[in-house]
């Protein structure tokens, strides 16, 4: 673990760094340094997670072995090309990618009749990723929709070990023993998992290879916990927050990405095996080197607040954080965004009475760290979830009608009212 002051020193230093690379090569580059070039907007992200046993069934720690994954996520931006990046960075030995493949995504596993394309890396069907590091693919000719749902299938012949994954993705994915690259059907994808693996990103552009993209259509990031990553929602529904704002984006006819940054559990201040690397050691990977973005939402601190109130062995590291220190967070957050560019959105923590979390203490924290974050203008603009998803005349409970169960996360409604209050914010009404 890490220590959190010497950390901020470093990510202060480290987050201008950026490396370019060239477009029309795949290229396989450590995964913690820039990958991307401006030239290829991202159109879908998950941000990489070590592998875990987690809370969930999941394939990571075993890895893969003369395995087919086929795996369905829906882009927020429309265009004629696409790429998509691997990640090996958690990996305990070489990924060899012996095939991939990308389609319209059908029922299921199964995608419709000659739609497949393949995936090549600087013009070869297979690629080899060292530890560590993530692979781009080279272009594919294929025409997308804004809010289309693709079907990224990777055939892996040899024995993985370990996988990079992105553990609560609330999509499935489908795996097949053998060679089923080029299936259309689903049959032999027998096996199912609501986690995604080595795919971090799929990225989007015009052919003529501009983005095309106006400065009030950059890429907004949702970057926060289970709450960004959407706990909650219902499975392959595409309702988190995150999704619902793209869908709100897009009825107004504005074809502007928005990228899901979260990962289930994160802390602010402390990396942990399960929940993924902090927010503060993850925030250049996952939005600073992301091309074309223009705002973030930050959404965080409920997790760093709760831990310490429950003693449960997931629940690790628990220290117990004072709100000046998650106050120091945010503030390096937006320091790091302003240096880019980025215009911050502040989210404030959801209420959570009846939850496992709650009790005087954290409640006295979240009022504190909520109010900084509507009144100390350090925000671009604020998003304020507690006020919109609290329950009449009890701003310390989640309202029932949001409630997904857990009295803590909210369900596709109350995500739906999370959407609508991000864009009600001046900086998605207008553009950044």
């Amino acid at each position: 673990m890490r220590s959190f002051r010497r950390g901020l020193a470093i990510v202060a230093v480290t987050a201008l760094a950026a490396v370019t690379l060239n477009v029309n090569t795949a290229s396989s580059t450590p995964a913690g340094s820039a990958s991307t070039d401006r030239q290829w907007p991202e159109a879908w992200t998950a941000s990489p997670q070590r592998s875990s046993a987690s809370f969930q069934k999941n394939w990571s720690e075993e890895g893969f072995h003369n395995h087919t994954i086929r795996q369905v996520v829906r882009i927020t931006a429309p265009g004629d090309q696409v790429r998509i990046r691997l990640s090996n960075r958690y990996g305990t030995s070489p990924l060899r990618i012996t095939g991939a493949t990308v389609a319209p995504a059908g029922e299921a596993a199964a995608v419709p009749p000659r739609s497949s394309r393949t995936v090549t890396f600087a013009g070869k069907r297979s690629a080899t990723i060292p530890v560590g590091e993530q692979l781009s693919s080279d272009a594919v000719n294929m025409a997308v929709g804004q809010l289309q749902s693709l079907a990224v299938t990777l055939y892996l012949s040899g024995r993985t070990g370990a996988a990079t994954f992105h553990d609560q993705a609330y999509a499935t994915s489908f795996r097949a023993d053998g060679d089923h690259l080029t299936d259309t059907g689903g049959a032999a994808f027998t096996e199912t998992s609501a986690s995604l693996y080595y795919l971090t990103d799929i990225e989007v552009r015009g052919r003529r290879g501009a983005s095309g993209r106006a400065d009030n259509h950059k890429a907004v990031v949702a970057f926060g916990d289970s709450i960004t990553d959407g706990f909650g929602s219902t499975t392959d529904a595409n309702n988190r927050w995150p999704d619902e704002l793209a869908e709100a984006l897009a009825a107004k006819g504005e074809a502007r990405p928005v990228l899901n940054a979260g990962i289930g559990g994160n802390l602010l201040l402390h990396d942990s095996s399960w929940f993924g690397d902090s927010a503060w050691s993850r925030f250049e990977r996952d939005v600073l080197d992301k091309p074309g973005v223009g705002t973030v939402a930050l959404l965080g601190g409920l997790n760093d607040i709760g831990y310490s109130e429950i003693d449960l062995p997931t629940y690790k590291p628990d220290p117990d954080v004072s709100v000046d220190e998650l106050i120091a967070v945010e503030r390096n957050l937006i320091r790091r965004a302003h240096a880019r560019g980025i215009q911050v959105i502040g989210g404030t923590l959801l209420p959570m009475k009846g939850a496992e979390y709650y009790n005087s203490t954290s409640v006295a924290k979240i009022r504190q760290f909520n109010q900084w974050i509507r009144a100390s203008g350090e925000f671009d603009a604020v998003a304020d979830f507690n006020r919109a998803l609290s329950a009449p005349g009890d701003d310390e409970r989640l309202n029932p009608a949001y409630d997904s169960g857990d009295h803590k996360h909210p369900n596709d409604a109350g995500y739906r009212a999370m959407a609508r209050t991000v864009e009600q914010t001046p900086l998605i009404r207008t553009g950044p």
